[in-house]
């Protein structure tokens, strides 16, 4: 799961208009699924086959960005259904790429958390379907930190003793939370004068980090190379399925509600395969191979209610009460704003 840059209708580079013309290659599969690598069972093809007798490719994606160049170059052919965060779910939407969801076509919509039905970026779930959702916060060594870090300035102005042991999120989007909520602003924050501010406190951040790290910072707490880091829920728990001293706590100046989620091409031509393969997905079954595996809490009732209540036991994340989840703030889509994102994030890294 990652948020990253708004990119633009055209292939910038040869590399990436060799890759926008292989993804609108025919496959002779009924479905073709870009998703991010195990964010699903294994062994979903033969699952899906044997339920409805179709057959999927899934192929992988690194990053939003990186599917994200293909289907604005190919007009979103090459693919039938992705999985995205949620602002590039509202981009797709808004450049007219994301089919309706025929909700009569998927009746395991049903098994959705209610707050998972209202959210802003979509709400009634005409154009997307949530499959994971979770926060954002600090994961940290309980016994090498001496008082519990309840503020994003524990992170970004940390005590003596764990300077030069502290990693935060490199990804654009997260990296300005942090500083947004430290300063009391948006996580959507457009303000020219305000995004400054958070630049500069960002700045004597990096002063005093380890790492901008988004895939091995569980690992230097569990190495003990790191005290305390910034990180999604989720990946704490891969922290704390090591070392039970590891610890997640959301700041108290709050956080940000992040949505990985599913889309149909409108360009597809298998609309009816691909709402099938929605409605397997939204099965409570299927649906809770995504917690039980990657640790994210999932917006499907039904799902989270036939969890083993050891699991929430062990990774408290878990147990977090959707109504609680969503009074953190959407990450949206940001527009033309997000050129100042990138730009900021890019001087913030660059500064000595």
């Amino acid at each position: 799961m990652t948020v990253k840059n708004r990119l633009t209708a055209t292939c910038a580079a040869a590399a990436l208009v060799a890759a926008c013309l292989a993804a609108g290659k025919a496959s002779a599969a009924d479905l073709v699924i870009s998703n991010w690598a195990g964010y699903m069972a294994p062994d979903i093809a033969e699952q899906f086959k044997a339920a409805t007798g179709l057959e999927i490719e899934v192929v992988n994606h690194a990053t939003n960005e990186e599917v994200m160049g293909k289907l604005m170059a190919s007009g979103g052919k090459g693919y039938d259904v992705v999985f995205v965060s949620s602002p590039f779910a509202e981009i797709l939407n808004g450049q007219g790429l994301a089919a309706p969801i025929d909700k009569a076509a998927v009746p395991n919509l049903a098994n959705l958390y209610l707050e998972a039905t209202t959210l802003a970026y979509d709400p009634g779930n005409t154009f997307s379907v949530p499959y994971t959702w979770g926060t954002t916060g600090l994961c940290y060594r309980s016994d090498l930190v001496k008082d519990t870090p309840n503020s994003w300035l524990n992170l970004l102005q940390p005590a003596d003793a764990i300077k030069g042991k502290t990693t935060m999120l490199a990804t654009d989007r997260w990296l300005m939370a942090a500083g947004e909520l430290a300063k009391g602003y948006s996580v959507n924050e457009k303000d020219p004068a305000k995004l400054e501010e958070v630049k500069n406190l960002l700045i004597e951040a990096k002063k005093t980090l380890l790492a901008y790290d988004d895939t091995t910072f569980y690992s230097k707490l569990v190495s003990g190379e790191a005290s305390l880091v910034h990180a999604w829920d989720g990946w704490c728990n891969y922290g704390i399925t090591e070392n039970k001293d590891i610890k997640f706590i959301v700041p108290k100046e709050g956080s940000d509600l992040w949505i990985d989620t599913i889309v149909v091409l409108k360009s597809s031509e298998k609309q009816e395969a691909a709402l099938k393969f929605i409605n397997f997905i939204l099965d409570a079954k299927n649906h809770a191979w995504a917690a039980q595996n990657i640790l994210y809490k999932v917006p499907n009732k039904a799902a989270m209610e036939s969890l083993d209540k050891a699991l929430s036991e062990q990774y408290p994340t878990m147990a977090m009460a959707p109504a609680d989840l969503v009074k953190y703030e959407l990450l949206r889509d940001l527009g033309t704003a997000q050129k100042d994102y990138s730009r900021i994030v890019s001087e913030i890294k660059a500064a000595n």
